[in-house]
């Protein structure tokens, strides 16, 4: 079983060890709801979704839980994330593992996404790779010498908490952050001045022709191909693969990020380092809980 925590939407998938899914129910997460209420609603999905598929809770082996950062995998928190308010220190594996009755791993959903990528997607056959979320917000999950590096207490890959500019929208408690700029949630804030409530909003204002909504998805752009060029320049990687809102739009980014990225970064660093869109595409969620389900160790 794979569980998908995002600040959006929730999802819970039954699959396999070759990937395969066999069902998957989604339900919004809407976190000003509290935590409490959101895993309640989640135990009742796990009733629904074996109850639908003649199966017993026991049949379960191994689940895995996908969820946005800071958490600490080791001991099974989740740590109030910027995208889940309210869940702090939420023993999330201990309540699962009651549940089910059966072993529970809790990874970052960047970290997670970023193996699965590694192993089935865009990143298989690199060594070293960077997997960027691109969602309600953004984080990024680290390949590093052919392992997953998680650093000394599980903070490794916060890209969002970088301030990229001195002044700009609010993301991840600051000013200026590479979430602010780059991430659904990020978007939907710049485009309140323009009348637009959602990310989604704001594109389809700019494929309209508004201006104002266009100069917000530049800016995007723009800053996406700062936040990139550090990570070339940091990390050396072969491949950073994004997905999310950059997955559905590349064509809207691409050009702008490229330009910059070709600016910034240094030449011999970029000329190994291709930016693609993440391989697995929308059922990249699904898969990353369950690669967390079969990680050893």
């Amino acid at each position: 079983m794979g569980v998908d925590i995002g600040g959006t939407k929730c999802a819970l998938v039954l699959g396999d060890e070759k990937m395969r899914v066999y069902d998957r129910i989604v339900f919004p997460t809407r976190p000003q709801r509290g935590w409490k209420r959101i895993l309640q609603q989640l135990f009742q999905t796990i009733d629904k979704i074996t109850l639908g598929n003649g199966l017993k809770l026991s049949a379960i082996r191994k689940a895995g839980i996908s969820c946005g950062g800071p958490l600490d995998s080791r001991k099974g928190l989740i740590l109030s994330p910027p995208n889940l308010p309210g869940w702090n220190r939420v023993p999330i594996v201990r309540l699962l593992q009651k549940k089910l009755k059966c072993p529970v791993r809790l990874e970052n959903d960047a970290n997670a996404c970023a193996v699965a990528e590694w192993k089935f997607g865009a990143g298989r056959g690199c060594q070293d790779m960077v997997f960027l979320t691109f969602g309600t917000g953004l984080g990024a999950g680290l390949i590093l010498d052919g392992r997953l590096y998680r650093g000394a207490n599980d903070l490794a890959g916060e890209a969002g908490h970088i301030r990229l500019a001195e002044e700009g929208p609010m993301g991840y408690g600051k000013k200026g952050t590479f979430e602010a700029f780059c991430s659904g949630g990020g978007i939907a804030r710049m485009g309140k001045k323009t009348g637009s409530r959602t990310a989604k909003e704001v594109f389809e204002a700019a494929e309209r022709g508004d201006q104002a909504s266009r100069k917000i998805l530049h800016s995007s752009a723009h800053y996406l191909g700062m936040g990139l060029s550090l990570l070339i320049d940091l990390l050396n990687p072969e491949r950073i693969i994004l997905g999310g809102v950059y997955m559905r739009n590349e064509k809207i980014f691409k050009e702008e990020a490229m330009r910059v990225i070709r600016r910034e970064a240094l030449a011999r660093s970029r000329s190994v380092c291709k930016i693609l869109r993440s391989g697995l595409g929308e059922r990249i969620g699904d898969l990353s809980s369950l690669c967390v389900a079969l990680m050893e160790g």
